[in-house]
């Protein structure tokens, strides 16, 4: 290891809180080495890891390193009979109907047929539970990562980790493919929502918390975190998805590397590989940064996971992409569709000599130290006690809370904020009404959508619920103000999640910008709110708003966005990224050698309880 790349890790430590981050960080019990139980049973302790895998033939090794999504099973009995080691729940493959009781009955059958094979080795099943246990109708919806980077509060992310492990584990699934410690560095970037902010303290500090809110429980509700994109996903050429993040070594390891760095620490199972490339090298194909940076350098002792059927997205022909990636250090391949097609090429090449009998041993034995360190064996089925905790009340109180300290006040012009309980508001937009459109992708749906799509209040509901039903007018364009005191306008974007989300000009719409004058033009103050995953450049709604508030994509507890707008908590959120001025300023980062963003990274005005 090089003096410099030591200096990077051993900053990324201190980034993670020091002290308070020692160690793995994990509660969970590690396995008796000398019980070497019949696994076939429920509820048995851990087998020695080395006893089990000197019984596995090669294909139960290369069933635990596969990992199906549930569309590809017809009946589950496939989990039996191709000795499937891990099943995901893909964005769009959910059960019918979307119910807390269907998904806990889905998986436990699917359990069951694992738990029926020769050796009885657990299942382990994966979801993106990324806000909230975002698949599941009726969760409770974070707000996204960038507005959790607002609050710089390790606390509070631990917190809602915590209770999103909880909501997890009530539907049987092990497994979140979270935390996302990306370092967003351009707004371009349909991903940007899925970091915490543009420097490397927030994914580190952050990352590190949400790790710990996952994982760190002895009452069965914990569940593998997952460290992702390993690694500079998010410094592409103009923000594009699954792109080339083209950096110098010193760029890579200052920015890109200390998320990961402080997730280990913490203890995290599992990391995921991104679709991108670093300097032309596509990373599901690179030994050097995943065997010889993360599992020798980092020292990291959990298995690496691919992203959703990224071998087929490599250059070349399947059966080299397969070779390439194992012998890179992959340890469990994520083939949603045709895992069928991955077991038998992956036998052929430790048949041919082209994939070694010990990389494939080391892959296993880091797949099943997990499963035991995770106590599968012992707990396999959900815990259906923990079903009512799915949407509860204690969880949308901290749904609510985390929107209250994310949202941050741009402008407020007059000290209009907070407005008065006692005023009459007319607010306007449609996005005001549309629960899908403050929730954003990953929502119910990979790419989210408008409408009541869950359950929740959106921004309409939380002021009127606050101020009373009859000191509110709706209309989504603007009406005569009438007797209204202020007009609240709610624009920002469309749903979306990755790859859709690119966007060649991150700029707020021509008919937001139109919607934002003819509020101004009613002569009334004009409270500006906008849902959006990333800065937009504005134009001339900032000078056409008396104040104007950045909610991000808040989730399903729109009362937080009007707890701060009336003063029921004050506003503190502090802007995870910058703000550009044009397009011209993009892409913009803290640090930058020209540096004159709109906003700079950590601004938030202040204002206070009514």
């Amino acid at each position: 290891m090089t003096p410099d790349r030591r200096g990077f890790l051993r900053a990324a430590a201190g980034l993670a809180g020091g002290a308070a981050f020692a160690g793995t960080g994990c509660l969970i019990p590690r396995p008796d080495a000398a019980r070497v139980p019949d696994a076939r049973r429920a509820g048995v302790p851990a087998p020695d890891i080395e006893a089990l895998l000197a019984q596995m033939t090669l294909d139960e090794k290369i069933g635990q390193m596969t990992q199906a999504d549930r569309t590809a099973l017809q009946d589950g009995t496939e989990i039996n009979k191709s000795l499937l080691g891990s099943v995901l729940n893909g964005g769009d493959s959910l059960p019918i109907p979307n119910k807390p009781g269907v998904w806990a009955d889905m998986t436990d059958a699917y359990q069951s047929q694992a738990l029926s094979t020769r050796l009885g080795i657990p299942l382990l099943y994966g979801v993106d539970a990324v806000h909230g246990h975002n698949s599941v109708k009726g969760a409770t919806i974070f707000p996204h990562n960038i507005a959790l980077g607002c609050t710089r509060d390790p606390a509070l992310v631990q917190a809602i980790a915590r209770a999103t492990a909880r909501e997890v584990a009530a539907t049987g699934i092990d497994w979140t493919f979270a935390p996302c410690v990306a370092v967003p560095r351009d707004e371009r970037w349909g991903r940007t929502y899925e970091g915490f902010g543009e420097t490397p303290e927030l994914a580190a500090s952050l990352g590190a918390a949400a790790v710990h809110g996952y994982q760190d429980a002895t009452d069965g509700s914990a569940i593998l975190a997952c460290a992702k994109h390993f690694l500079g996903d998010g410094g592409t050429t103009h923000g594009k998805d699954q792109g080339d993040t083209r950096v110098t070594e010193e760029e890579l390891y200052r920015i890109h590397l200390p998320g990961y760095a402080a997730a280990i620490q913490a203890g995290v199972a599992t990391v995921m590989v991104s679709y991108s490339s670093v300097n032309g090298q596509p990373m599901h194909g690179s030994r050097p940064l995943i065997t010889d940076l993360l599992k020798g350098e980092l020292g990291f002792t959990g298995f690496v996971v691919t992203d959703w059927q990224a071998i087929d997205k490599m250059p070349g022909d399947y059966t080299h992409d397969v070779e390439t990636a194992i012998n890179a250090g992959i340890d469990m391949v994520m083939v949603p569709i045709n895992f069928r097609e991955f077991i038998r090429v992956l036998k052929m090449l430790v048949g041919a000599g082209r994939v070694p009998m010990a990389r494939i041993d080391d892959a296993v034995r880091r797949i099943l130290r997990q499963k035991a360190r995770f106590r599968l064996w012992e707990k396999p089925f959900c815990d259906r006690a923990l079903l009512p905790e799915i949407g509860s009340a204690a969880h949308r109180a901290l749904a609510r809370q985390a929107v209250r300290q994310s949202v941050v006040v741009l402008k407020n012009e007059g000290n209009v904020l907070p407005l008065r309980k006692d005023a009459r508001v007319l607010v306007v937009g449609a996005k005001a009404d549309d629960l899908g459109a403050q929730c954003g992708g990953w929502t119910v749906s990979w790419q989210g959508r408008h409408g009541d799509l869950t359950d929740g209040t959106n921004i309409r509901q939380g002021i009127a619920e606050l101020i009373g039903k009859g000191q509110v007018d709706y209309a989504e364009s603007v009406t005569d103000a009438g007797k209204a005191d202020a007009v609240i306008v709610v624009v920002g974007e469309d749903p979306y999640a990755e790859g859709r989300g690119d966007r060649a000009h991150p700029v707020l719409a021509d008919a937001d910008r139109a919607l934002v004058a003819a509020a101004r033009k009613t002569g009334k103050p004009v409270v500006v709110v906008l849902l959006a995953g990333r800065p937009l450049v504005l134009g001339p709604a900032l000078d056409d708003a008396t104040a104007f508030v950045c909610a991000w994509l808040p989730g399903s507890e729109g009362g937080g966005v009007a707890d701060v707008l009336f003063g029921v908590a004050p506003a503190t959120g502090k802007l995870s990224c910058s703000w550009a001025r044009d397009e011209a300023d993009i892409p913009i980062n803290t640090g930058d050698a020209k540096y004159d963003p709109l906003f700079p990274y950590g601004f938030g005005l202040t204002t206070t309880k009514a």
